[in-house]
Order: structure tokens, then C-alpha cells, then sequence
């Protein structure tokens, strides 16, 4: 919502000043749709030649992320806490054979099901799963466990900013977009030169809207677009930096209040709960939800 409201200042403020200094808007607005369809044109056509169609998808849904914000909240982040710790208290009490049946089914697991909305998410139940399955079949060294976790979390990190990644190279290049607008403009008033003078000057001021245009575009929209994506992108990836310090702790043998807390540290400052407030959400799990 945030950006909406940046957008329409922006365009305000832009407007706005033009307009009181006694800018013509007419002769934006006149030349605005052929400009826009040349650097509109251009910007959609180099970016499908730059990109896959996966990318191409995930900066599509990218520019709904970056409006609707951050996935994840604090809630979520006691919620992963809180089914961590179950996890951890359930290999230290049982063994971690009584895992087979909460890590392969998950969605019908007693522990998984305690959780809100982070047990739905596909990446996340996925990392809980394939870890602790590699604790029952042996690979445990805390060392080598990480060295393998900190590869996932780097690739899942890449791929989920490759959107971004794709929108920053478009904004970059409506500067250049808008040249070539202005360029084509140019060449248009030339061919007009025995034009009256004021036919010859809105020629050159609708050539100039290109340039203006490309540059609004790219630095006011575009660029701070893909930015805030970026940050979004950034933000999601700390609940991995969570799942792996408390999943570690445990490894290290780690008693689960223990590794919880760990995992808490690593929670965003932002959403992180205070140690008291980790403490009661711990408290209020059933005992039978163990089995």
C-alpha cells in the first residue's frame, strides 16, 4: 500500500510543480500515449528476450509481493519456534525414529498441525523434513549439516531473487528507452522542418516527453520496485536463518528450550519475542501432542 501511496505522490509532486511553474500539461498529455507505447514497448520486449519464462513468472508475481509486503510476521516466527521446539523435544524424549511418522506425513502430524500458517508453506515444511530425516538415517555431524543447509539457503536465496534481480535490469534501461523516444521525435520534427514555429515546438516538446519520461519511469518506479522486492526477498530468507540455528542447536545436543531460544536470536529484531513471551507459548503446548 505503501508504494501506491509513494507512486501518487511522486506523480503529484512532479505534476504538481509543472503545472504551478506554468507548465502546458496538454503537451505532455498529447504526446504521452505515443511515447508510452514506444517505451513501454521496448521495456516489455527486451525484458521477455532477457528472461525465461520462470523468471519472467516470478517477477510477475514479484510486483504483487512487493505491494502487499512481507510474508511472514511475528507470528509466524513463534508459530515456527514453537513447532521447532516440538520437533527437538520429541527426538530428545523418544528417539528420532518416533519422527518417521510426523515428517512424512506432516499435514497429518499432531506437531505440524499445532502451527498456523508456516506448516503450509511447501520450502518450510520441506527443510524441517529433510533434515531431521537425515538425523535418522545418520548424518548428524552438526559441522556437515550446516555446510549443507547454508547451500540451501544460499540457492533458495538466488532463485527467489531472481524477479527482482530482472525488474532492477529493466529499471536501469528506461533512461535509455526514453532517449531512443526522444531520438525517433527528433527525427519526426526534422522531417517536419518547414513547419510553423509552434508546430515545430510541440514536435520538440513531445520528443522531450520521452526522455522525462524514461527517467520518471526508471527512478521514481521501476528501480524503487525492484528494490523494496529485494528487501521483501531479504526479509523471507531470515525464517531460514531461524529454522537452521535452532535445527543446529539441537545437533550440538542442545536441550530443545535451549535450541528454541537459539532460534529465537535469530528472529528479526522486529518481530522477535522476548524470552518470557517464547517461554508462555512453550508452556501452553498440550503434553499429549506428542503421542
Amino acid at each position: 500500500m505503501f508504494i501506491l501511496l509513494g507512486i501518487v505522490v511522486t506523480l503529484g509532486m512532479v505534476f504538481g510543480g509543472f503545472i504551478s511553474h506554468g507548465g502546458n500539461m496538454a503537451v505532455i498529455i498529447g504526446a504521452l500515449p505515443t511515447e508510452a507505447m514506444v517505451i513501454g514497448g521496448a521495456a516489455i520486449g527486451s525484458f521477455i528476450t532477457g528472461n525465461g519464462s520462470s523468471i519472467m513468472k516470478k517477477a510477475g508475481k514479484g510486483l504483487g509481493h512487493a505491494i502487499k509486503g512481507p510474508k511472514w510476521k511475528g507470528e509466524d516466527y513463534n508459530d515456527l519456534l514453537t513447532l521447532l521446539y516440538m520437533v527437538c523435544k520429541l527426538v530428545k524424549t523418544k528417539g528420532p525414529m518416533a519422527l518417521e511418522t510426523h515428517i512424512e506425513d506432516p499435514h497429518e502430524s499432531k506437531i505440524f498441525n499445532h502451527v498456523g500458517r508456516v506448516k503450509d508453506d511447501h520450502h518450510i515444511t520441506a527443510f524441517i523434513c529433510d533434515y531431521f530425516r537425515m538425523t535418522t538415517m545418520n548424518f548428524d555431524d552438526p559441522h556437515q549439516v550446516e555446510d549443507v543447509m547454508m547451500n540451501e539457503i544460499e540457492k533458495h536465496h538466488h532463485e527467489e531473487s531472481e524477479g527482482a534481480h530482472a525488474l532492477a535490469v529493466v529499471g536501469e534501461a528506461f533512461p535509455a528507452l526514453g532517449i531512443v523516444a526522444a531520438v525517433l521525435g527528433v527525427i519526426n520534427t526534422m522531417a517536419s522542418i518547414n513547419e510553423p514555429v509552434e508546430v515545430l515546438g510541440a514536435l520538440i516538446g513531445g520528443a522531450l516527453v520521452g526522455t522525462f519520461l524514461g527517467i520518471l519511469v526508471s527512478y521514481t518506479m521501476a528501480a524503487p520496485l525492484a528494490s523494496r522486492l529485494q528487501q521483501i526477498v531479504d526479509e523471507e530468507g531470515h525464517i531460514y536463518e531461524v529454522m537452521k540455528a535452532t535445527i543446529i542447536s539441537h545437533l550440538h545436543g542442545n536441550a530443545a528450550p535451549i535450541s528454541a531460544e537459539i532460534g529465537r536470536k535469530a528472529v528479526p529484531t522486529m518481530y522477535q519475542p522476548s524470552f518470557y513471551d517464547l517461554d508462555e507459548l512453550l508452556q501452553e503446548i498440550p503434553n499429549d501432542i506428542y503421542g
